[in-house]
């Protein structure tokens, strides 16, 4: 057959929406949609901004079957809001994720297919989008123990923003020639880094990086495919066939640790060199490279920056002495809380961090990997404990780090390696609180705390959470940053302050201290006592996130959640 003939042969899978995708996926007559349009179950907060909301709000959940196998399909329409994710499309999601894990458990074999066109967030609802797309990494993590989770990447909008980070984590990854992976999209590294270190308007720049060919030759994604459905469709069912890996990529943070120590951060990365860095193992081998000196294992210098993050890390580890063999920005010590053993875990800045980007206390590459390894050792270490030890997360996280090399290595991928292992701990049984501290913003956030069973933020002006900084959120927005800040103050969801977070439901206490910025010991003794009211309540309750579904601003994601149980079965 001639390629003439092939190309005729072929039906485009990126031409469809995303009904049209999952129902050409699904077996024929199989298609079930869920909360479908006709429930009018739309975002409460889009009309309040002026923007039109859709009646499936850009989310589609199906249930069907793929060559006989029961499965449940969420496939997000990138003609809405460029694919973001708002309430009620990140609660349609995570709830089926939800739902097809307690199916498991009950012996019935349901895996799930995401289908990834997004830009991640949607920021007019940004704090509840950002705690959706929480819940459905936290779902991933659960589901993926049964049965696989397979993601597809196709075009033309890709997948940025958290919703890469669940890219991550999913068992099987398919992406086309079309198609784009990133943590950061390209206009805001730029508006964050200059247009020196990344240039948005670059395209075969951008697609040399980020582009589905690239992500796929240097072990970033597992199946590379043509834009064609039948090829695609064949492809999730191999994956489906393959079951669960042994190892997940974001479970190798031994092997990105390796590769990082190669890189030369003087220079500006390639992306043959990233192929030449990461293929010489692919991605279910990476972990098992030898051993190299890996940038920033050394005690703490003297020079480290100031933090509250590194402050209150002090404060409460105490005397113990800080882990070995981490990067230098990611601070760990096992101490007590409450005489019941705990590990406490910050990220710091470090003025000497190889990548410049993750300078100033940013999550980059180092530092989601040395999370990742930093909890992933406490869980094997109590694996056969009785008492397993709390994991305490310390957030002063400004932003992850926006940068070249950051997106060429798949920054995305060490992000998702941190959540998962948080998420992991969480469900072997270790309670997880992460205390705010100061700023708690985007993929630093879901990467370091957002796992927690129990959320609990210091009140101060500078403890803030946020999808996005100011700058980039109001370009992105097309406002200025005086008219994001008016409309934040009648739209929670787009606040930075901690008490429009709370009014949420998001958190689980909040309290004042005296000094924020150097703690006293009046302050650390109030902190400790909220941290042990709080380790006694996680033992009352589930290793899930469900508690944090009860305040009225989050109505529509509990209401979401009941509507998919009544129409599952």
């Amino acid at each position: 057959m001639t390629d003439t003939a092939r190309l005729l042969q072929q039906h485009s899978f990126i031409e469809l929406g995303a009904r049209q995708r999952a129902k050409t996926l699904l077996d024929s007559g199989s298609f079930r949609e869920l909360v479908d349009p006709f429930q009018r179950v739309m975002s409460p907060w889009l009309e309040r901004q002026g923007v039109v909301p859709q009646a499936d709000d850009g989310a589609v959940i199906a249930k069907g079957t793929l060559g006989g196998r029961p499965v449940v399909l969420a496939a997000i329409e990138g003609a809405f809001q460029g694919g973001s994710l708002g309430e009620v499309s990140g609660a349609k999601i995570a709830g089926a994720l939800e739902l097809a894990a307690e199916d498991n458990r009950k012996g019935i074999p349901t895996a799930a297919i995401l289908l990834l066109e997004t830009g991640g967030v949607r920021l007019q609802e940004a704090n509840l989008g950002l705690a959706a797309i929480a819940d459905i990494h936290a779902a991933i993590v659960d589901l993926r123990q049964y049965q696989p989770v397979i993601g597809i990447v196709a075009g033309s909008v890709g997948c940025f923003g958290g919703m890469s980070i669940a890219a991550g984590l999913c068992s099987h990854l398919i992406v086309t020639r079309e198609a784009r992976l990133g943590l950061n999209g390209p206009q805001v590294i730029e508006q964050e880094a200059g247009i020196a270190e990344y240039d948005s308007r670059d395209r075969p720049f951008i697609w040399s990086l980020t582009g589905g060919e690239q992500r796929f030759a240097s072990g970033l994604a597992d199946a590379y495919v043509a834009d064609d459905t039948a090829a695609i469709r064949q492809r999730v069912g191999d994956c489906l066939e393959q079951g669960v890996p042994k190892r997940v990529r974001s479970q190798q943070h031994e092997g990105y640790l390796a590769r990082l120590a190669e890189v030369d951060t003087e220079v500006q990365i390639s992306a043959q060199a990233v192929r030449d860095l990461y293929t010489a193992a692919c991605a279910s081998t990476v972990s098992d490279l030898p051993r190299r000196n890996l940038p920033g294992l050394r005690p703490v210098p003297q020079n480290a920056g100031h933090s509250r993050g590194a402050s209150w890390f002090q404060a409460l580890a105490g005397t113990a002495s800080t882990a070995a063999g981490l990067p230098a920005s990611v601070r760990v010590a096992d101490g007590s809380l409450d005489h019941y053993p705990a590990r406490y875990l910050a990220v710091i800045p470090e003025p000497d961090n190889p990548f410049p980007r993750a300078r100033q206390g940013e999550v980059g590459l180092l530092e989601g990997w040395g999370l990742a390894k930093a909890v992933d050792e406490a869980i094997e270490a109590d694996r056969n404990a009785p008492e397993k030890r709390a994991l305490v997360a310390i957030v002063d996280v400004p932003s992850q780090a926006y940068g070249r090399r950051e997106e060429a290595l798949g920054i995305h991928q060490a992000l998702a390696g941190a959540a998962d292992a948080y998420a992991r701990a969480r469900l072997a049984g270790h309670p997880v609180i992460a205390l705010l501290v100061g700023k708690a913003m985007s993929g630093a956030f879901l990467a370091h705390g957002y796992q927690a069973n129990r959320l609990i933020a210091l009140r101060d002006p500078g403890v803030q959470v946020h999808a996005m900084g100011k700058a980039s959120a109001a370009r992105v927005t097309q406002r200025s940053v005086e008219a994001l800040e008016a409309l934040a103050a009648s739209i929670p969801p787009m606040a930075y302050d901690i008490d429009s977070y709370a009014s949420l439901g998001l958190l689980w206490e909040t309290l004042s201290v005296a000094q924020i910025e150097q703690p006293t010991a009046d302050d650390l003794a109030r902190v400790q006592a909220c941290l042990g009211q709080a380790l006694a309540d996680i033992a009352q309750g589930g290793r899930g996130l469900s508690g944090r579904l009860g305040a009225p601003n989050r109505a529509a994601s509990a209401r979401v959640r009941q509507l998919l149980r009544e129409q599952w079965q």
